[in-house]
């Protein structure tokens, strides 16, 4: 059976830089609020009539592709997780397929938020393993900052959520070379709406109207205090189930790159697994939580920073809305 390897990683972040001074001019806020409860200094927002989810998507993918030394013309599938489209339907990989000039091969959207990334990834593997394909685009991208409620109701998420993209080129290896070892994928329905963008939804009267569109469903809700207990708990539990099923130990992990949702639950997984900083890579501060492409967007900044070497054991692990969460053990 084929292994999948990572052979290139690439990102995008749009050039508008939203600082902590500048939120304190919209909401009621402060630098020092924001930092001690998100570790968050600086973010980055898309600009209307500039950046798009594909826009940005294609200029991660062909950073990408230029470091997996392939062209898109050698990719056999793409799998993109967003859960910000450019259009409501169709999805966005087509969208990417399009501008990297690939029509005729398959795309497949994922919509699982934040562990978006890794459940694509996880998606891609299985792919290669089975001999169906043997070059994946795996891409995740947001916009997240036109849906945020810009107004003191909505500071606990305004002042979190950022815009970008991410991608990496998973290729079939011999499978005794190094590349991914396990992926883990978990949800829970039960806590749906303690994360959740209500509107506009299908099962409505009307889908979309003014009275919809005043509404707080029409905004991103968050409970907070839910979400961080859940995800300090699934965080370590991925994490461990990944160790566990490879005969691995924590000590044993060059780099632990987590999604970036909040510096203090990075911080806290890292202190459980009792790691120190040069095995922990993370970019909340500068570039904010970008839902499914954090974790791509890190392992491209971990690459160009020489954080990444080969044969270095890496442990990727999610956890957002849905609730889902997810763990990926593997080989650079």
């Amino acid at each position: 059976m084929k292994r999948s390897r990572i052979t290139g990683a690439g990102h995008y972040v749009p050039e508008q830089i939203i600082t902590n001074e500048y939120l304190s001019t919209i909401i009621d806020t402060n630098n020092e609020w924001i930092v001690e409860r998100t570790g968050i200094e600086e973010r980055r927002w898309f600009t209307p009539g500039i950046d798009t989810v594909t826009s940005m998507s294609v200029n991660a993918s062909k950073m990408a592709l230029d470091r997996a030394g392939l062209t898109a013309k050698d990719i056999d599938f793409i799998v993109f997780a967003t859960i910000t489209p450019d259009y409501f339907v169709p999805g966005n990989g087509v969208l990417l397929q399009r501008e990297l000039g690939m029509q005729g091969k398959p795309a497949l959207d994922i919509r699982n938020a934040c562990s978006g990334f890794i459940y694509a990834l996880s998606v891609a593997d299985q792919f290669i393993k089975t001999g169906m394909y043997k070059n994946i685009l795996v891409v995740g991208a947001e916009i997240q900052s036109s849906a945020l409620d810009k107004s003191d109701a909505g500071r606990s998420s305004t002042v979190i959520f950022a815009d970008g993209a991410g991608a990496v080129v998973l290729q079939a290896v011999g499978s005794d070379e190094p590349g991914i070892l396990s992926t883990h994928l978990h949800a829970d329905g039960d806590f749906a709406e303690e994360l959740y963008l209500k509107d506009p939804g299908s099962s409505r009267d009307v889908r979309l109207s003014p009275e919809i569109v005043e509404n707080p469903s029409f905004k991103m809700f968050m409970n907070g205090n839910v979400v961080f207990k859940h995800a300090v708990v699934r965080f370590q539990e991925v994490i461990e189930e990944a160790l566990q099923t490879n005969h691995k130990n924590k000590s044993e992990i060059d780099l632990l790159v987590t999604h970036q949702a909040n510096l203090r639950i990075s911080n806290y997984i890292q202190q459980k697994l009792e790691l120190p900083d040069e095995k922990v890579f993370n970019n909340i501060m500068k570039l904010g939580n970008t839902t499914a492409a954090t974790i791509p967007i890190a392992l491209s900044e971990a690459w160009e920073q020489g954080r990444l070497k080969e044969g270095d054991l890496v442990c990727l692990a999610a956890f957002r809305s849905g609730f889902t969460w997810a763990s990926a053990l593997l080989y650079w």
